[in-house]
């Protein structure tokens, strides 16, 4: 799959003129990441949110019109060879129009232009992960794209990817609103927290608790009444994400496990409710709660259990064990954390300050377990978008330090691509009137403005660019995270939704080890 980003910035003197000056550079991934081609094999696998952009890049593309199939009119749905057409040459731009800093009676237009091209075979099978990852689902009955006229259909977990990629991206094009304006976009998923060098499910033992809680439903049991079908195939009623597994009373009345699922029940809500994007995934979540002892291998009326090793069928089932009712705050836990990794209460030394916002807020950035729980209240309070930004941004600047200490001159291609990354988080998030712009000190989004739309240069300019470009944006990254320490911290701290388990995480032992070895 071959990858171009483009960035260009326009300068005219009015909005209604043609632009006097123009300033473009090209970016190609293709040298800078020599395994591209090898993008969807198992030994160079695709990054998550490289995935879900492609994905929701090809349906913004994409007419979403309705489609007949049998005798009913499906709305907002594509075939197989619209989606494996429109994957073989894809494009995607991002574009702010502001002032210019040094002359208001300009408009400055920087545009970010990323393009996608595969072979059909590719996109056949990039499509197929797609309907593994549960982002689409068919409307025919199909199970594969082989059928150029199968009709598909997003589902709620592909609504709400496609809904943060336009909410970031400033997209407001009428027929995907139309989409995201549906009903059946209610998907409230769980963001799994992954590690920033191998792109893997953060799986300590808090973040994978934190997960349980969703997963067994942290306001009781997702129970069926009596003679209710608990392994139904009906999974409507996890639209919102919102409801645990499906669950049934125990048949043998076992007080140990008195609440059981199916295999199957459980690997559908992993897939239809949390960030997962393939089986492996699926399958590696459920064997941590077995491995956490929060669900056990349930045993049938002769006392025989199905095995240690996880089985996604509806006729093996599982029940959550005590430690996993206690986790999913089903019962009270006994004095202490059911973590047993968290810090214990130590004492503070004389002189250290514990409890101030910003330790508060170091620790809750640095523990997955805890982070992931602040960005379901900012998503609550409608300011993801502050730690969306300071985790982009972080890992841009390590992609910046990482390209300044390969080697004493960068090559030209990673400088290209680091400040096309660059463009692309301003346009997002710093630029005037972008999508999700955040509220940072008026000087210093003059400062990112002057310098965003002044030229870039060539050759040693550029680097000279790129390290000014970083400079401002650690400074954002400060600002940003200064803004979440004082407004966003305290009100997290206090509110009685996750009251529990920031008890359990024993956040205040947190703080005082932080507070006592940062003397």
């Amino acid at each position: 799959m071959a990858v171009k980003r483009t960035v260009e910035t326009s300068l005219s003197r009015s909005p209604i003129l043609n632009a006097t000056k123009r300033r473009s550079f090209f970016l190609s991934r293709s040298q800078a990441h020599p395994t591209i081609l090898s993008t969807f094999t198992t030994d160079s696998p695709m990054r998550v949110q490289e995935f879900k952009d492609l994905f929701s890049t090809l349906m913004v593309s994409l007419p979403l019109t309705p489609h007949r199939v049998r005798f009913s009119r499906i709305e907002h749905t594509f075939t197989t060879e619209e989606a494996i057409t429109n994957l073989g040459s894809l494009k995607f731009s991002q574009s702010n129009r502001m002032p210019d800093p040094k002359d208001p009676t300009r408009i400055v237009t920087t545009t970010t232009t990323t393009t996608f091209s595969m072979a059909k075979e590719m996109a056949r099978n990039v499509c197929t992960r797609y309907l593994e990852a549960r982002f689409v689902e068919s409307v025919d009955g199909k199970t594969d794209f082989r059928s150029r006229s199968s009709v598909w259909q997003l589902t709620p977990k592909g609504m709400h990817v496609l809904s943060l990629f336009c909410q970031r991206n400033g997209i407001h094009q009428r027929h995907v609103n139309e989409v995201l304006d549906s009903p059946r976009n209610m998907m409230q998923l769980v963001i799994l927290e992954r590690e920033a060098d191998t792109d893997k499910l953060v799986d300590d033992a808090p973040t994978v608790h934190v997960v349980f809680r969703r997963f067994a439903g942290d306001a009781g049991p997702n129970s069926r009444v009596s003679g209710a079908n608990a392994d139904s195939d009906d999974t409507s009623e996890y639209a919102t994400g919102l409801v645990g597994v499906k669950m049934q009373r125990s048949r043998r009345n076992d007080r140990e496990e008195p609440y059981t699922f199916t295999g199957k029940a459980a690997f559908d809500w992993l897939l239809d409710c949390t960030t997962v994007v393939d089986k492996r995934e699926t399958h590696e979540l459920i064997s941590l709660f077995m491995q956490h002892e929060l669900i056990v291998a349930a045993s049938d009326e002769r006392g025989n259990t199905t095995g240690v090793r996880f089985a996604p069928s509806r006729h093996v089932l599982y029940g959550i064990t005590q430690k996993g009712m206690r986790v999913a705050g089903w019962i009270n836990s006994p004095a202490g954390s059911v973590n047993s990794d968290a810090p214990a209460q130590i004492r503070v030394p004389p002189g250290v300050v514990r409890d101030s916002n910003t330790n508060r807020m170091t620790v809750i950035i640095s523990d997955p377990a805890l982070r992931l729980l602040f960005r379901e209240y900012l998503r609550e309070t409608h300011c993801e978008e502050n730690l969306s930004f300071y985790i982009e941004v972080k890992a841009f600047l390590s992609e910046y330090e990482r390209a300044k200490r390969d080697s004493a001159q960068p090559r030209l291609d990673v400088i290209r691509e680091t400040l096309a990354s660059a463009y692309s988080l301003y346009n997002a998030f710093l630029a005037p009137g972008s999508p999700c712009e955040l509220n940072i000190d008026h000087n210093l989004r003059n400062a990112l403005a002057g310098r965003m739309t002044r030229a870039v240069g060539e050759d040693e300019q550029m680097l000279r660019s790129l390290n000014e470009v970083a400079v401002l944006f650690d400074q954002a990254e400060s600002s940003v995270f200064k803004l979440m320490a004082s407004d966003s911290v305290p009100k997290f701290s206090r509110e009685p939704k996750y009251a529990n388990v920031l008890r359990e995480r024993n956040l205040e032992g947190m703080l005082a080890n932080f507070a006592a070895t940062s003397i």
